[in-house]
């Protein structure tokens, strides 16, 4: 095994999964090591206000949406929960998946009780999916937030979830997230280091954290990618914003950070399909391409069938 492959393959992936975890490693991120997530578990999170309201398209209304965006656009995988997968997959068989183990809804607030996610299914069973239906599944994903009262009960079942899917032959990822009331700014660099540092010593291949705060953010973000040494950064997309500054935002993040990728929801499905495939493309090219801004734009710009 190559010194390249011994970081990329933990050591807790049994040797008979290891070409499995390999090819499903590369088929996330290109064979390039940088991962282009569409993430779709906002129905939960965020529960419909992401997909109804002012300047979202009314195609976002519809679930199948999302899938119809993962199925037209370039992404390393489209992350969604396991009952969405299993109700459109047959649908949609080409889609590469990454299936979301747990989410809460934003309705309870920390004022009210401490951030707690609690795991809906096994990784198991998102193995039995796999090979039953065939869909390629690639990877799994979990959220994790220190700092609230039920963090040690998430970073068991995190710690669970990452073995049990390495097991499989299938890449992890954490959903990073600092949260509770003992935690005054989510947004802090030390804050967003400690939770990525958390999800390395979790044997994560990939966390998923918040963008600092800033003027000088993405010099902070290389103190976050740092501090997770072997387990990839990836940075989610935040709240809405215009295509411009979020292309360079994210070549900011890859380019000058070091982040190995990107992970969008609703900037990507608040669009009409063929913007939103357009969009994602232009995403994907900036991220896993090495795309310059005005390359980018031009993908964004260009026609597309669709």
């Amino acid at each position: 095994m190559s010194e390249q492959d011994e970081a990329i393959v933990p050591l807790d992936v049994p040797r008979a999964a290891r070409a499995v975890f390999r090819d499903n490693y590369d088929a996330l991120t290109a064979g390039k090591g940088r991962l282009m997530l569409f993430a779709g578990d906002q129905k939960v999170e965020h529960l419909n206000a992401d997909f109804v309201g002012e300047g979202i398209s009314p195609d976002d209304g519809d679930p199948e949406h999302l899938f119809r965006i993962a199925s037209r656009a370039r992404i390393g995988a489209f992350a969604t929960q396991f009952g969405l997968v299993s109700r459109y997959g047959a649908s949609y068989p080409d889609v590469p998946y990454v299936v979301k183990l747990n989410s809460k809804t934003n309705l309870v607030k920390t004022l009210q009780a401490e951030p707690l996610s609690a795991q809906w299914l096994s990784v198991d069973d998102v193995a039995e999916l796999k090979v039953e239906s065939g869909l390629r599944i690639l990877g799994v994903g979990y959220t994790f937030y220190i700092g609230s009262e039920n963090e040690a009960q998430m970073l068991r079942e995190a710690a669970q979830v990452v073995h049990r899917a390495h097991h499989f032959g299938l890449p992890a990822i954490l959903w990073s997230y600092a949260r509770g009331k003992a935690v005054p700014n989510e947004k802090d660099t030390a804050i967003i280091a400690g939770s990525a540092g958390v999800a390395a010593c979790l044997g994560a291949d990939f966390a998923k954290v918040n963008f600092p705060e800033g003027q000088d953010a993405a010099d902070r973000l290389k103190e976050v990618v740092r501090a997770a040494g072997r387990t990839k950064v990836i940075c989610s997309g935040g709240s809405r914003m215009g295509v411009e500054p979020f292309l360079r935002r994210l070549h900011q993040q890859i380019h000058v950070s070091g982040a190995s990728g990107s992970a969008t929801g609703r900037n990507i499905h608040q669009k009409s399909l063929g913007e939103a495939v357009r969009f994602v493309n232009a995403v994907y090219a900036v991220t896993v391409e090495d795309a310059d801004i005005t390359d980018a734009m031009n993908i964004y710009w260009g026609d597309l069938e669709t």
